[in-house]
């Protein structure tokens, strides 16, 4: 299915358990801690400051509130009533095409949206964002952030990043990126946010020939703060997220963070967790692009070739991923013929032994993502799927 949330996200390796158990035989400071872990993560993925949270949600709970507070301590301690201080902005600009189901967290620091350009339904109609109406809604005091979903799929209609940040930045305003779910490519840590510099996993899709026109480096886009997931495609403790970026901005998100009582004391993360995120980020930045792009590939051939030639059955490779990601899956359609329907096959593969959890897409398809398959499991998936559809 992917890395989601609902299915524990990703499995960790062996150098990020280890790191977790050594750490939880040690007491420690937490705050030196996560200050150090902070400059480690910082160093490795080209940004000036990182910081961990509990999730890329909590996460964007702690971003937003760094921009309506900035380094002010009674600023801080009014969250989540900002407006009870007199010149707090309150008003975050979002994309509507990009409205998310956890903007939710956004608004839980007490702002509200200020929705720009056409809706997801518009957009598919051949709608867009004009750069205009963006820059209309940052010209407002009271305005905190530009909130911003990259990926191939939730860019659709939206001005593009690169411009956002232009047009926010002559304002004053800072510009947060939600990337979740935004690794691979590995080089996003340092494409939104950071300095630029070399771009590992494209080149190993150029490397076999799958992505032609990739490129050997990313330029650092400028982004005030970027978030992603720590247990997706990093391969981290579930429980964790960073926050790249700005130096004063992640300042801000540290002193009102735990073990502070300030809006981001509940959303603790341990020593153990702390260890484990550097641990993952090392182990991630080392691992063979080309080899593990290879892999993915390989995994979608063998679904495809599973069920190809079933009546009622078409199989095709698909791109990019759900999240916009580029990354191969296997995308199966069922249609009239076939021995079973769409979700009739859903409910037998979660039945199954080992159960298996795959995307749904529309009303007859379904994809398989490599990215959460151990070698020789794809094997396995296809022989589900075969033995359901044949």
């Amino acid at each position: 299915m992917g890395t989601a949330t609902r299915v524990s996200g990703s499995l960790m390796p062996d150098v990020v358990r280890d790191a977790m158990q050594r750490a939880s035989r040690a007491y420690v400071q937490l705050d030196e801690l996560q200050a150090a872990v902070g400059r480690r993560i910082a160093e490795l993925t080209r940004n000036d400051a990182a910081y961990v949270c509990s999730s890329a949600t909590a996460g964007l709970v702690l971003a937003t509130a760094a921009c309506i507070t900035g380094d002010d301590p009674e600023a801080m301690a009014s969250l989540p009533r900002p407006d009870r201080v007199p010149g707090l902005p309150t008003r975050v600009v979002i994309h509507r095409c990009q409205r998310f189901a956890y903007d939710f967290s956004i608004r839980s620091v007490g702002v509200e949206f200020v929705e720009v350009g056409p809706s997801r339904a518009e957009v598919n109609l051949g709608e867009t964002t004009r750069a205009e109406e963006l820059r209309a809604a940052i010209d407002d005091d009271g305005v905190a952030a530009v909130m911003y979903l990259p990926g191939a799929t939730s860019e659709l209609g939206a001005v593009p990043l690169s411009e956002v940040i232009k047009i926010a930045h002559a304002r004053g305003v800072p510009v947060i990126v939600d990337a979740a779910s935004q690794i691979p490519p590995i080089e996003n840590l340092w494409h939104f946010s950071g300095h630029g510099g070399p771009a590992p996993w494209a080149r190993a899709q150029k490397a076999i020939g799958v992505r032609p026109d990739a490129p050997d480096d990313v330029v650092g886009l400028g982004a005030d703060l970027a978030i992603f997931s720590g247990g997706k495609g990093l391969c981290g403790p579930a429980s964790t997220g960073l926050i790249l970026g700005r130096r004063d901005l992640i300042d801000a998100i540290a002193r009102q963070g735990n073990p502070r009582p300030l809006i981001g004391r509940p959303m603790k993360v341990g020593k153990e967790e702390l260890c484990g995120i550097v641990a993952a980020v090392e182990w991630s930045l080392g691992r063979d692009f080309e080899a593990l792009a290879r892999q993915y590939e390989d995994d979608v051939r063998i679904v495809l070739k599973a069920v190809r030639g079933l009546k009622g059955v078409t199989a095709s490779r698909s791109w990019p991923s759900e999240a916009g990601q580029p990354m191969p899956r296997a995308l199966v359609r069922i249609f009239d013929g076939a021995r079973v329907d769409r979700d009739t096959l859903l409910k037998r593969l979660d039945a199954g032994r080992p159960r298996i959890e795959v995307w749904p897409s529309g009303a007859d398809g379904i994809h398989v993502n490599p990215q959460t398959l151990e070698p020789g499991e794809a094997t396995i998936v296809g022989d589900a799927l075969r033995r359901h559809l044949a």
